[in-house]
C-alpha cells in the first residue's frame, strides 16, 4: 500500500499574504489603546497672539497629499504608545502595507509610494528616517507634530502646546480612511481640535488653520452628509446687524468620533487602554 503524505503540495500549505487592514490591525494591537493621541500643533499653531496659525496640517491639504496624511496619522498610530520609544523599524513592505500604497500596485511599484510618501514626512521635519540592512528595513522616528524638527515629546494637558486630539482607532477598523476625502478628514481633526460643539466662521479657515473657505465647507458638508456631523442652526443678538440677530451653524461630531462614544470604547478596552 503505498502511504499518502500527511498533507497536500506546497500550495496547500501556503498561507495567504496580509492585508492592508490586517498590518494596520497588528500595529493598533500593539498599541494597547482605542485612540491615537495627537497634539493639538499638528492642527493649528497654540500662539493665540499669531497671526497666521496654519500649522503642518495645512501643508498636507494644500499640496493635495491625502496619501502623506495618512500615512503620517498611521506612523503615530502606530508609535505614539511610546512602549517602545518614539520609534519602530519595520520592513519598507510592511510599511507600503500600513500606508496602503499596496492596492492595485506591483510590490516594487508599492514600496518605491511608500519611500516616497516617507521622504515628504521627512522633508516636512515630522519624522527622521533610517535605513538599514538587506531585505530594507526602515526606521521611523517621530519628531514633533508642528513640523519644528524638535524632538517628539509625549503630547498633555498641562498648557496649550501640548494638549491633544484623540483620534478613534474606527479611523481605521470602520474604513473611514477610505470613505472620506482629503478634505473631510482635515475638517474631522478640525472638529476633534474644536470643542464637542463648536461654531466655525469659515470666512477665517486660512488665517486659523490654512486652507480656504471652500475647502472647510465641502469638508464639513461631506462629515454631516456621512452622518459624522450635526448641523444646528442658531441665533443670536447682533446689535448692529440690520435685523438685530445673526444665524450660525453649530457642530458636532457623532459616533464613532464623538467623546462619549470614545469614553465608551476606552472603558470596555479596560485599564490599559487609558495610559
Amino acid at each position: 500500500m503505498t502511504t499518502q503524505p500527511a498533507h497536500g503540495g506546497g500550495d496547500e500549505l501556503a498561507a495567504e499574504a496580509a492585508t492592508v487592514a490586517e498590518t494596520r490591525q497588528a500595529l493598533i494591537d500593539r498599541t494597547n489603546r482605542v485612540f491615537t493621541p495627537l497634539a493639538k500643533s499638528f492642527i493649528q499653531n497654540p500662539d493665540r497672539g499669531a497671526t497666521d496659525r496654519r500649522s503642518s496640517l495645512a501643508t498636507f491639504v494644500n499640496n493635495g497629499d491625502q496619501r502623506g496624511l495618512l500615512a503620517f496619522l498611521m506612523t503615530h498610530t502606530a508609535i505614539s504608545s511610546g512602549h517602545k520609544g518614539w520609534d519602530t523599524t519595520l520592513h519598507l513592505a510592511v510599511w507600503a502595507r500600513a500606508f496602503g500604497t499596496t492596492q492595485h500596485a506591483t510590490p516594487a511599484s508599492a514600496k518605491s509610494a511608500a519611500s516616497k510618501i516617507l521622504s515628504r514626512l521627512e522633508e516636512r521635519h515630522l519624522i527622521e528616517r533610517q535605513q538599514s540592512g538587506r531585505p530594507k528595513r526602515v526606521k521611523v522616528t517621530l519628531l514633533a507634530p508642528d513640523g519644528s524638527g524638535e524632538p517628539y515629546t509625549r503630547p498633555r494637558g498641562e498648557n496649550s502646546a501640548t494638549r491633544f486630539i484623540r483620534l478613534s482607532h474606527r479611523f481605521w477598523t470602520d474604513g473611514w480612511d477610505e470613505e472620506l476625502s482629503l478634505a473631510a478628514t482635515a475638517m474631522l481633526l478640525v472638529a476633534l481640535h474644536e470643542k464637542p460643539s463648536f461654531a466655525l466662521a469659515t470666512e477665517h479657515m486660512p488665517q486659523w488653520y490654512g486652507w480656504s473657505a471652500d475647502t472647510a465647507e465641502r469638508g464639513l458638508r461631506e462629515l454631516k452628509d456621512k452622518n459624522l456631523l450635526t448641523v444646528t442652526q442658531r441665533s443670536r443678538t447682533e446689535p448692529l446687524s440690520p435685523t438685530g440677530r445673526s444665524i450660525f451653524n453649530e457642530y458636532a461630531l457623532r459616533a464613532p468620533f464623538d467623546a462619549a462614544t470614545l469614553n465608551a470604547d476606552t472603558a470596555a478596552a479596560g485599564p490599559r487602554s487609558r495610559r
